[in-house]
């Protein structure tokens, strides 16, 4: 097998999780869902596939600008998007769905960061603490949603995923996804209020939406809620159980010992240093080195 950083990583960190104890490390995450959190509702009915979310999303975290997709060709999920849409043809109709981390109510990602890297705030956002972070990827393996990526050719490595726009929602202004949102599609508040809003819009137009509010149960529940006319599962969303994904990361976690976990990070920094050295002896005299963009 052919060594890289990612084969590395993944033999280094996954022999590391399978390593067992039996005392389960306490979840840091919230033992009851949060009732007085933010949240947004997503109507897809509403959504005309404008990617104006998108491209707010990018320019409000100072990513790399690209020319807006199409709804035939949408952008793949990478390091640098935080919102995309899900989309489907449906007869002569396009169905589309914005795509982003769920923040979840009982966060699986918090659960198994081993450092507190990742944690659930009570306005509602999951956030992520790059200063802590040392590259472990367990939250990529625990997320039902399949929300956090990685870069991996870098010697400090981070963890990409939406933050909820925590730094505007402190200024009490909106995510700059839902300001961007032309048609109302996406519509901040309080959680509880929100499924109280989708159920009445379901029981006013039975015929249009699907008797569901994705998110309202889904992993425990989450804090962007989905109404739809037909089920997302169609789209890519995930179909999950109601039940919180935690207690198996909490299990797989407390099974960890930090100093394994130590050595897994030394491992992985070694391993850069040494490609980076070999990177750099066949370097030609001259040639430019290309930053981090």
């Amino acid at each position: 097998m052919k060594l890289n950083r990612r084969t590395f990583l993944k033999v280094s960190a996954g022999t590391t999780g399978l390593i067992l104890l039996n005392k389960p490390k306490k979840s840091s995450a919230s033992d009851t869902p949060n009732k007085s959190g933010k949240a947004v509702l997503v109507d897809t009915s509403k959504c005309v596939g404008c990617w104006w979310c998108y491209a707010a999303c990018k320019h409000a975290h100072n990513l790399p600008e690209t020319i807006r997709p199409d709804k035939e060709h949408p952008p793949e999920l990478d390091s640098n998007i935080l919102t995309t849409l899900s989309t489907m043809k449906n007869g002569d109709e396009w169905l589309y769905a914005k795509r982003q981390c769920m923040h979840c109510e009982y966060p699986a990602c918090v659960t198994a960061c081993p450092v507190g890297a990742l944690q659930k705030t009570p306005e509602g956002p999951v956030i992520y603490d790059s200063s802590k972070c040392f590259g472990c990827r367990y939250c990529m393996v625990v997320c039902p949603f399949g929300v956090p990526d990685f870069e991996w050719e870098d010697p400090t490595p981070w963890i990409c995923k939406c933050d909820f726009c925590t730094d505007r929602l402190a200024a009490g202004l909106e995510p700059a996804c839902v300001d961007a949102c032309t048609t109302g599609a996406l519509k901040l508040g309080n959680r509880e209020e929100l499924i109280a809003e989708a159920r009445e819009r379901i029981a006013a137009e039975p015929g249009k939406y699907i008797d569901h509010i994705y998110g309202e149960k889904e992993a425990g529940g989450t804090s962007w809620l989905y109404l739809s006319t037909i089920p997302l599962e169609k789209i890519g969303f995930p179909s999950l159980e109601s039940k919180p994904v935690t207690l198996d990361a909490e299990r797989a976690m407390g099974a960890v010992p930090p100093v394994l976990l130590g050595v897994a990070a030394a491992m992985s920094s070694i391993f850069w240093l040494v490609k980076r050295r070999n990177q750099m002896s066949q370097e030609k005299p001259g040639d430019k080195k290309e930053g981090r963009k």
